[in-house]
């Protein structure tokens, strides 16, 4: 436990710097680039910290000229961390609407082109998804946990369906992806660290939402969810 309160005594320094320098270079960088490049160093350099050895597969199923939503599991906090590192080109995060309103660390998201999500009730998360969809549309590509949640035991968790109903309105190729060990170094609810650990990422073939042969519904679910779940180790 005392290693994890150590970290966090100087990982949330760290993370207050970067969020307040993305902030300033956005003055100058209003495309999110900087804010962006101030994330991968944020991650880098947390990473780092806990001594986490990163290993990532799959990058050649990562397009580089279209949008894509990237879908994955949700094990630990440290799949921020990862995905920023893990990620072979720029994307944005889907986020509470709710984190948008801490200071400091909700304008330089906003800055840095994430995409609010208002879950407060359904009829505002239907207008939040038609506004991602058409950021998507216009370039963004976007990560999605679609347990909505960390597990427990690394085992997946029931999928919602809004990252679903965005990756169809959207009409953009979703990539897979599974994260493993992530649990490990740092679990639910806990402080507890263990350094030198191995997390790592692999990428999955490209799964289409729109042409011939697309999915729909329950059954891309079903689909993305087998991907997910193939990648899994143990």
């Amino acid at each position: 436990m005392l290693n994890g309160l150590i970290y966090l005594a100087f990982f949330i320094p760290l993370s207050g710097f970067f969020s307040f320098a993305a902030l300033v270079g956005s003055l100058v960088d209003a495309s999110g680039g900087f804010a962006h490049r101030c994330a991968l160093a944020w991650s880098r350099i947390g990473l780092m910290m806990a001594g986490v050895r990163l290993d990532v597969s799959g990058t050649e199923n990562v397009p580089a000229g279209e949008p894509v939503i990237f879908m994955g599991n949700h094990q630990g906090n440290f799949d921020i961390l990862v995905l920023s590192r893990a990620i072979p080109r720029r994307f944005s995060w889907l986020a509470k609407e709710e984190l948008f309103r801490i200071p400091l660390f909700g304008a330089a998201m906003q800055r840095a082109g994430y995409i609010p999500v208002d879950r407060s009730d359904g009829r505002k998360a239907l207008r939040s998804l038609d506004a991602a969809a058409k950021r998507i549309r216009a370039g963004a590509s976007v990560i999605v946990f679609p347990e909505g949640t960390r597990t427990a035991d690394g085992s997946l968790l029931p999928f919602k369906k809004g990252g679903f109903v965005l990756a169809e309105r959207a009409g953009v190729p979703i990539i897979p992806f599974t994260i493993n060990g992530s649990m490990q170094v740092n679990p639910r609810n806990t402080v507890k660290l263990v350094r030198g650990a191995r997390i790592a990422v692999r990428f999955g073939t490209p799964i289409p939402t729109s042409g011939a042969g697309a999915l729909k519904g329950t059954p891309l679910m079903e689909q993305v969810r087998s991907a997910i779940q193939s990648g899994l180790e143990g």
